[in-house]
């Protein structure tokens, strides 16, 4: 038993030294590290001591500060309490908690992925070194074609479309990956129709950037940094939101496939092949797992399989009039969205802003119940209670007050009826006494006369 109680008291120990050791790589940081933060690459990960989600990701943190520090990266792990030093927060643009930048220089910029370990370990090796990185042999290009799924490339010399291409590269280096080689290093099956010239791989294939095509690079860059098709989730669909496409979506069950699911997987997949030309600068393709996401944001209910296009611009979204049984119904679907003549649901006008706002709260009410049922009771029963119990006394004693007013009426008619009959008992009283005396005196007139009449009798 003693013996027990020591390997337990060890074990805690270890752990609690295990714990020490790996928050000793994340530095708390106070106002003087604004003063400080130019001598270095800073991660840092602003919260407030209140917030649920920023105590989930603590023990996260602390895992990517050891893991950068033990692998000899630059970039130095941080966190600030937004709450306390409110001001610097401030003027690092932190708007909600946690909030995770990395600072690099004069730049700084936004952490929008998952929170996970790895996630957050490759934004910030990508982001702290240079915006485009050199291609110096055909061995590394194929290394790093395998590794990435999109891998946009210059190629050429000095040009004035090199310089734009870092100026697009500095931007969106939080999203991807930007290399520069000589011709000599890519494929010889790789051909340009001119140098320098900027190209993306993808797809099994690689498309040449037309400036006269496909507008400025930096949104030909941002439309083309996804797959044309994608398996898509929550998470997916808010970045793809910030190239501006349309998203054509095959729901499916990926648990549970069909012979209709895999039909219209395929579909969707034909058109993002074979009419790259025709859509890919409106549209991105994809499939998702489940209609759980899809209906919290339409609000609605979507049949598993079937098929949506979003808007989400503008919160729109259009389903098939009909069922898709063939390319070309999908392809007859996907045109009339784009030439307007498909039927748009929802949106976000004040109908569906208010309309939102319910469906966020029931969301919100039912959750807390399914996760807590005890603690929903309290939070929503109790003021439920409390309102119940306000609105019964205000009714009851208007109820009271009404009945003492229809008492005291009564009393008042009662008593009304009563002076009534004193008044009247009063008048016959009076009456009767003005009557008494006069009777009175004619029986002492008789009685006088006897009494004389006796006197001459006598």
């Amino acid at each position: 038993m003693a013996g027990a109680g020591g390997a337990l008291a060890c074990g805690v120990l270890t752990a609690a030294l295990l714990c020490s050791a790996v928050s000793a790589y994340v530095e708390d940081l106070d106002d003087k590290f604004k003063d400080n933060r130019m001598d270095d690459v800073w991660l840092v990960d602003f919260y407030a001591p209140w917030c649920g989600y920023c105590k989930k990701l603590e023990p996260i943190w602390f895992e990517v500060g050891a893991e950068l520090k033990n692998s000899g990266s630059p970039v130095r792990v941080g966190k600030m309490d937004a709450t306390a030093y409110s001001g610097m927060a401030s003027e690092f643009g932190v708007r909600g908690y946690p909030t995770i930048k990395l600072l690099k220089g004069e730049l700084a910029y936004n952490y929008k992925g998952p929170r996970t370990k790895d996630d957050i370990i490759e934004f910030a090796n990508r982001v702290a070194g240079p915006a485009v990185r050199s291609l110096p042999s055909k061995q590394m290009f194929e290394h790093v074609l395998k590794r990435h799924d999109v891998l946009f490339v210059y190629v050429g010399g000095e040009s004035p479309l090199k310089e734009k291409y870092i100026d697009v590269a500095s931007e969106l280096i939080v999203y991807t990956y930007f290399f520069s080689a000589s011709e000599d290093v890519l494929p010889e099956s790789v051909t340009f129709p001119e140098l320098p010239s900027v190209v993306v791989f993808k797809d099994g294939s690689y498309f040449t950037y037309d400036e006269y095509e496909d507008g400025s690079l930096s949104s030909w860059v941002n439309r083309e940094r996804f797959q044309s098709y994608l398996q898509i989730d929550g998470f997916t669909l808010y970045e793809l939101g910030e190239t501006g496409k349309l998203v054509a979506i095959a729901v499916i069950d990926d648990k549970d496939p069909t012979e209709e699911s895999t039909r219209l997987k395929g579909l969707i997949q034909r058109v993002s092949r074979e009419y790259r030309n025709d859509f890919n600068r409106d549209f991105q393709f994809g499939h998702m797992d489940g209609n759980d996401y899809i209906n919290s944001l339409i609000m609605g209910e979507v049949s598993v399989p079937s098929i949506i296009i979003l808007n989400t611009s503008n919160e729109q979204y259009f389903l098939p009039s009909e069922p898709v049984e063939s390319l070309e119904q999908l392809v007859h679907f996907i045109r009339s969205v784009l030439d307007g003549s498909a039927q748009a649901h929802g949106g976000d006008g004040i109908f569906q802003r208010i309309k939102r706002v319910a469906f966020d709260a029931r969301s919100t009410v039912m959750s807390v119940f399914r996760s807590s049922p005890v603690l929903g009771c309290f939070l929503f029963g109790l003021p439920l209670g409390v309102i119940s119990l306000m609105c019964y006394g205000i009714c009851t004693a208007e109820s009271d007050d009404g009945a003492e007013d229809m008492e005291l009426m009564k009393r008042e008619g009662l008593t009304d009826e009563e002076d009534e009959e004193d008044e009247e008992e009063e008048r016959r009283r009076q009456a009767g006494k003005l009557e008494g005396p006069a009777e009175e005196d004619e029986g002492e007139e008789e009685v006088e006369e006897k009494s004389a009449t006796e006197k001459k009798l006598d």
